[in-house]
């Protein structure tokens, strides 16, 4: 990599200063982490570059990453909410083609220049290759060249700026999206009930098949003034207190089935141990919880899993994932054998296997390369962007494939994903600043204003019916707005406003859809 030691001093001055700047605040308002691509362009103003090199690097980082951490809710999220969000990236760039079009008819610019400002506002590099090829004409990469500064400026400001316009309360964003996840997932807790029902008396836990008639998990059974942990062949007594674990409904039927619920306490016994155990352990990695077995295995019971901040209540089915941590309840000495099992070293989340993320990276950036011919007029080829994202997300929902961990740890992936984000923006950044000058000498104000004009006005109209209209969740609505734009900055704009993963999924859900669409409408003005 061709790097003088300029440009590495370079490079740390606009991080160090992006870093100052970013913690500025002016009426509430402040840019952080993408505060670093204003310093950048001043810097590029200034005849100072930073190297493709770390620009492309940078790029895979951040994508890659933004990938595996979405990647486990993607597949969910569009399911869900795929149509609603899809709607929303199509309607922003279908809007953006009009404005292209119109542009061409009632300013006479040439076609190539309008298409090349039209990628340049939705700051798609994928669209100007498409374009380039399509128009075979150097006036796109202009009309890219003058669009895309504020192509990228304009996301930036328009998704800091707009929840301070909106009055937008991201305590009560966040709130929302952790009441849909309580839907999703119901919160856990428990309660002591007394058995009572003579139609469970004198029969064991495996015959009344309670975790199948309720969905709540027996942790506990005080038989005899004696705390025991439940097998599958013990005995309910009339008077036994029995402890229950799983949601609120779960926890009603068990009511119905055993008996009046009581706020009489069961002791722990002195060789019963209640644990939180953490799963560290590759080998075990995407087996279910029926697979491991442990009730059989080690008497030990599984009261709740608790998984990206989410308490989930434990299912035969359920698919462990590296990272997640176990409440388990069973005796001293198997409660060592099951730490065992599941590896409980809270070490190996820091660790970053760097094969799987050399690997993967690797993947993307062959599927990239990849071009579909569609006839003589059409052709599609993700591009080095959405072939990281794409493996990435496929990665991140596998998980694990034989010994290799795809995923790593929330720790090792914010701090690779801010890294990566770091280099992206201070290389773009500079390359945008040395533009500025040379652009607006040659063409005045109509250009940028044109191009202004297809960042903004796409976006206004379709945040305003996303959000007065489909009442999106504001986080959800500005990962959309970032992935319909194309636009990683402004994806790296959301970063501070909360630490739900809400704007990364809905921006790698859109993001491929966005891309796709958009090259088709680069095709169809290129035809026109």
């Amino acid at each position: 990599m061709n790097v003088n030691l300029s440009e590495y001093f370079a490079l740390f001055i606009i991080i160090t200063l992006g870093f100052a700047v970013g913690r500025l605040k002016i009426k509430g308002i402040s840019l952080d982490i993408s505060a670093i691509i204003f310093v950048s362009l001043f810097f590029g103003y200034l005849g100072i570059s930073i190297s493709d090199n770390l620009q492309q690097i940078g790029l895979l980082f951040f994508i890659y990453t933004v990938g595996l951490q979405a990647g486990p809710g993607f597949i969910q999220s569009f399911k869900e909410k795929g149509l609603q969000l899809i709607i929303f990236a199509v309607f922003l760039i279908l809007t953006g083609t009009i404005i292209t079009f119109l542009t061409i008819k009632i300013f006479h610019l040439q076609k190539e220049l309008a298409i090349g400002l039209f990628t340049g506002a939705l700051t798609s590099t994928p669209g100007l290759a498409v374009a380039i090829d399509a128009t075979k004409s150097s006036l796109a990469s202009l009309g890219y060249g003058i669009a895309y500064p504020f192509g990228v400026l304009g996301v930036v400001l328009f998704i800091r700026i707009l929840p301070r316009i909106l009055g937008i309360n991201f305590t009560q964003a966040e709130r929302e999206i952790h009441q849909i996840e309580r839907t999703k997932y119901p919160e856990i807790i428990n309660k002591n009930f007394i058995v009572e029902n003579e139609k469970v008396i004198g029969k064991t836990i495996e015959l009344l098949n309670l975790r199948s008639m309720t969905g709540a998990n027996i942790s506990r059974i005080l038989h005899e003034g004696e705390a025991i942990t439940p097998t599958s062949n013990t005995v309910l007594d009339k008077g036994d207190l029995i402890k229950a674990v799983g949601s609120a409904e779960a926890l009603n039927k068990v009511e119905l089935i055993i008996g009046r619920s009581t706020s009489q306490d069961i002791p722990l016994n002195k060789n019963y141990e209640v644990q939180s155990v953490l799963v560290t352990n590759k080998k075990i990695v995407n087996k279910t919880l029926r697979q491991l077995n442990l009730h059989s295995n080690y008497n030990a019971t599984i009261t709740r899993v608790m998984r990206s901040g989410i308490v989930i209540s434990p299912t035969p089915e359920l698919h462990l994932q590296f990272g997640d941590k176990l409440m388990i309840a069973c005796s001293r000495d198997d409660m060592k054998q099951v730490t065992n099992i599941l590896g409980n070293d809270d070490r190996r989340l820091s660790d970053t296997d760097l094969f799987p993320l050399a690997t993967g990276i690797i993947l993307g950036v062959l599927l990239g390369k990849i071009n579909i011919n569609f006839g003589d007029k059409f052709s599609f080829s993700p591009g080095l962007t959405g072939g990281v994202l794409i493996v990435a997300l496929i990665l991140g929902n596998i998980g694990k494939t034989g010994p290799v961990l795809w995923t790593m740890s929330g720790t090792a992936n914010n701090l690779l994903r801010q890294l990566g984000l770091i280099f992206f923006l201070s290389a773009v950044g500079t390359k945008a600043g040395v533009l500025i000058v040379d652009t607006f000498e040659t063409y005045g104000y109509k250009l940028f204003v044109i191009g202004a004009i297809l960042t903004l006005l796409p976006m206004l109209l379709s945040t305003l019916i996303a959000h007065f209209v489909l009442r999106m969740n504001i986080l959800v609505l500005l990962g959309t707005l970032a992935g319909s734009m194309t636009s990683t900055p402004g994806l790296a704009a959301t970063d501070s406003y909360s630490r739900n993963n809400a704007a990364q999924i809905a921006y790698a859900t859109v993001y491929p859809i966005a891309m796709i669409f958009l090259i088709i409408c680069v095709q169809i003005l290129s035809l026109l």
